[in-house]
């Protein structure tokens, strides 16, 4: 593996545009030609989705060879194959392919891509033999003819110093890989895939040489103290010091405060913001290297000159790092093997996305805070919900596609048609999306369609506004059973709840991620009254993510013995956790409070609802709450209701969440 200490820009000025064009034209023929991916993305008998990243605009052949009937081979022509430019030496790649005959359910499906490499032909199993598990010469997948074994995960923090659960996933998918059977139907990643708003130094370090290896596209930059993307790189504030490249005015004090600043929340945790990815290259560049191994090794060079008060912390971040790198080979053959769907949640773009009606004002109202979520929205356009729909999102990956072909020939993102371009993908609302099935999977977009307080606009806003819980009852309507998809817990930790309320109350909402279901009183009464609605199903999942713990809650409606049936299933985090000592204390203080016969129950918005909690077997003092990056494991029966939640510990261990005792009563 290349040493961190090798990651990294040199300390002197880096060319201009076209300068680096011409200094880095001969070393363009070194570049190898898959990036990153494939990834396995939507899957069914008649379609199949992947997606990758290449640095020319290759054309490709996949062969698939499902067990006990011929191989298809299929020429991936333009129809099969939208290609988008995002640097000189990059493309962002989507092969939707339609195979000639349709593909067998619940069978072995092997796979690979060629192509021709100087007049040579390579293949991806030769050329990334990492993709493949040990005696395995091809990747495999499984088109499930239910969606009733599901891993999901969300928060994956490249510099937490925790191991990675896509890795553990990887590893048990490696014990079980010939049986069809126990391949997940999904990989549900529910939310910050990446940490757009808290980068480590080495991290940031390892962006700016991919972004000069690869060419990827500058940008100019209105409202910043710098003028282009050029300059930022080589800023002396460009490593830990971001916040100071905010323009200086009055006017942007709350901005540079709650969007910059890395507020204290003394209560949770603490928000990092000096290296806040800013660029449309650097959000790119971050998908690239999460994702990929391959990236990697092009980022050689020198450390880059470091403000001393920070030496300690990129030592520090860089061994993390370096571990982070090691595991990518595993993550790798995982997102190639399992069909993943995928939805953002704050860090996938930046802390307190949206939070308040108050942040959205300040933050909007700024064309630089306005560019720099807008650009961490068109990365996740183009890396993660391409591949969830491509159908629902056409428009604004059109106009975007027009903006990028338009910088193909300068090297320069046009600033007008970038900001025209944001200002649609910032408008745009059908982030959500559902996949038909046994049972249905719902997945909710709760950012953009906030229920927001406007007599109160600095108070959480809804996660999601009546018209989109409307939207979500529709599909629900009539059916028996369904897995639903919310990035924040529906159902969630009562007390940590309250700390919020009473954090909101003070009017300091941002202290305390206060971003739950229940925070917003029209919100949590429609949600729960679609629960009540006798048209909805009678077997509701929820997987959530987001708190960076682990919990299961079975719910019922009090009074009501012909109700639905809900489980609050939550996974949190694939690379990450939260505080031990004090999530310890909360979890005590959390069954101490909320017993059973607590009269505090009855102030809670969910009154109305039984909430009973599974302890987590590997618990050792009664916990409720296990906190360990991992990821989930969610087994459904015929009805949708959960035969086996197991969380897949990165310590090795597996958790079970077994049913709880008959007599406990629940608050």
């Amino acid at each position: 593996m290349t040493s961190a200490r090798k990651w990294g820009l040199s300390s002197t000025p880096s060319p201009t545009s076209q300068a680096r064009h011409v200094l880095t034209q001969s070393a363009t023929n070194t570049l190898p030609t898959l990036l990153s991916g494939p990834i396995l993305r939507r899957v069914a008998a008649d379609r199949v989705l992947l997606w990758l990243a290449t640095s020319r605009p290759v054309e490709l052949t996949l062969k698939l060879k499902a067990s006990g009937q011929p191989e298809q081979i299929i020429i991936c022509n333009e129809q099969m194959r939208r290609c988008l430019p995002v640097g000189r030496d990059a493309f962002l790649q989507l092969l939707d392919i339609a195979p000639p005959t349709p593909l067998p359910l619940d069978t072995l499906v092997e796979y690979d891509l060629t192509w021709s490499d100087d007049g040579a032909q390579r293949s991806l199993s030769a050329e990334l033999d990492y993709l493949c598990h040990a005696g395995k010469a091809r990747p495999s997948f499984v088109i499930a003819s239910h969606n009733r074994k599901l891993l999901h995960g969300s928060c994956r923090k490249p510099h937490f110093d925790a191991a990675d659960g896509l890795v553990r996933a990887d590893s048990w998918l490696g014990e079980r890989l010939d049986d069809p059977t126990q391949r997940p139907s999904w990989l549900l990643m529910s939310g910050d895939q990446i940490y757009a708003d808290d980068v480590a130094g080495p991290m940031l370090v390892a962006i700016h040489r991919l972004i000069e290896r690869l060419g990827l596209f500058d940008e100019q930059l209105t409202g910043a103290t710098v003028a282009d993307s050029e300059a930022l790189y080589r800023s002396e504030q460009t490593y830990y010091h971001r916040e100071a490249l905010l323009p200086d005015v009055r006017s942007n004090a709350a901005l540079r405060e709650r969007f910059f600043g890395g507020v204290k929340k003394p209560v949770f945790t603490t928000a990092h913001a000096h290296n806040h990815l800013i660029t449309f290259a650097e959000v790119i560049a971050m998908y690239l290297l999460v994702w990929s191994p391959q990236c990697w090794g092009l980022v050689t060079g020198e450390t880059p000159a470091m403000d001393p008060d920070w030496t300690a912390v990129y030592q520090r971040e860089q061994r993390i790092v370096e571990q982070f790198v090691q595991g990518l080979p595993d993550v790798a053959r995982l997102l190639c093997h399992v069909p993943s769907l995928m939805i953002f949640d704050d860090h996938d773009i930046t802390d307190d996305w949206n939070l308040t009606a108050e942040w959205e004002r300040t933050a909007y109202g700024h064309p630089f805070s306005r560019r720099i979520i807008g650009n961490a929205l068109l990365g996740y356009l183009l890396c993660q919900a391409w591949g969830n729909a491509p159908d629902a999102v056409s428009a604004p990956l059109g106009a975007l596609e027009a903006v990028l072909t338009v910088a193909a020939e300068s090297g320069r993102l046009e600033s007008a048609a970038q900001d025209d371009c944001i200002g649609q993908v910032l408008s745009f609302h059908r982030w959500s999306f559902d996949l038909p099935g046994d049972p249905g999977l719902v997945v909710l977009d709760t950012r953009t369609r906030r229920w927001r307080s406007e007599d109160h606009p600095a108070r959480p806003s809804g996660l999601m506004d009546w018209e989109a819980l409307t939207d979500m009852q529709q599909k629900l309507l009539d059916r028996r059973s369904v897995v639903i998809v919310s990035p924040a817990p529906m159902f969630g930790v009562k007390l940590i709840e309250a700390i919020q309320r009473l954090f909101t109350l003070t009017g300091n909402p941002l202290l305390v991620d206060a971003e739950n279901w229940m925070a917003h009183r029209g919100a949590a009464q429609v949600m729960l009254n679609i629960f009540r609605h006798t048209r909805t199903p009678g077997n509701y999942v929820i997987l959530s993510g987001d708190v960076h713990y682990s919990f299961v809650y079975d719910v019922r409606i009090r009074q009501r013995a012909r109700g639905p049936h809900i489980w609050q299933i939550t996974s949190s985090g694939l690379k990450n956790s939260f505080p031990r000592g004090l999530l310890d204390w909360f979890d005590r203080l959390n069954r101490w409070l909320y017993s059973p016969r607590s009269p505090l129950n009855w102030l809670t918005k969910r009154r109305a609802m039984q909430v009973t909690p599974r302890d987590p077997d590997q618990a050792s003092a009664g916990e409720r709450l296990w906190n360990g990056s991992g990821i989930g494991l969610v087994s459904l029966d015929s009805q949708g209701r959960p035969l086996s939640i197991i969380q897949l510990d990165t310590s090795g261990k597996d958790v079970a969440f077994p049913p709880p005792p008959e007599h406990r009563r629940a608050g």
